[in-house]
């Protein structure tokens, strides 16, 4: 009787495990289409800002938090150029949670996909061992949007990160300021089958990229294949 009871006990747990690998492979393959729909669209990011970035993280359907007053929640990836300098091509993805107040961008409850350009060392290091309040720990400014804008200002290019959201169709810069972004790294050990962090995926340079990330990545190396930005040595 106790064989068979530790038997189903087993066979339960390996069923929640995988259930929870099924869900965030869904989540990574999502924030590919996600970003690859986002850049498809006439009114988009900056190039300019895209190909200066040293990390991309994408959050789709960001929901409103019915048990936290304001509250927000959601999750995604980060991906970010490979090399200490950040100046290969893009790696492999970590997992990444957005949480905190009221974002002010969902309109009656709609689900709003989340894109952050970080765009310096020092933004991308904030964001690899621990929770950061954006507008806190780390810069946050509502990006510019257009391929032909004029982004290169001191507003833009004094943030660490810069924001966008996409919701029923429209494709805007957001405020995220005293939200928190986090590394998931229990979601991320289940996404590469083992116990890992966000920076032994981003800084190690030994993690292959999954199969349910390769679209995200492949979305990113075709958009901006390499790193344009004069200050990624520096910052």
């Amino acid at each position: 009787m106790l064989r068979k009871l530790t038997l189903t006990l087993c066979i339960l747990l390996v069923a929640v495990v995988l259930q929870a690998a099924t869900k965030e492979e869904k989540r990574l393959t999502t924030s590919g289409v996600v970003m690859e729909e986002i850049l498809n669209v006439p009114e988009n990011i900056p190039q300019d800002l895209l190909e200066k970035a040293e990390c991309i993280v994408v959050i789709p359907s960001v929901r409103k938090a019915a048990f936290i007053f304001g509250g927000s929640y959601g999750r995604g990836a980060m991906v970010c150029r490979t090399g200490q300098e950040f100046h290969g091509p893009w790696g492999a993805p970590a997992m990444y949670a957005l949480e905190g107040g009221s974002f002010g961008f969902q309109i009656g409850g709609q689900a709003t996909d989340v894109v952050l350009l970080v765009m310096n060392r020092k933004g991308a290091d904030s964001l690899l061992d621990s929770k950061v309040k954006l507008g806190g720990g780390a810069s946050v400014a509502a990006g510019p949007k257009g391929r032909d804008a004029q982004a290169a200002t001191d507003a833009y290019m004094g943030a660490e990160i810069l924001s966008y959201s996409r919701s029923r169709g429209l494709f805007a810069g957001v405020s995220l300021q005293g939200s928190t972004l986090r590394p998931d790294n229990d979601a991320s050990g289940r996404i590469y089958g083992r116990k890992i962090t966000a920076r032994e995926i981003v800084l190690g340079n030994q993690v292959a990229i999954p199969a349910t990330g390769r679209h995200l990545v492949g979305v990113l190396q075709k958009g901006a294949p390499r790193n344009q930005s004069d200050h990624a040595s520096t910052n």
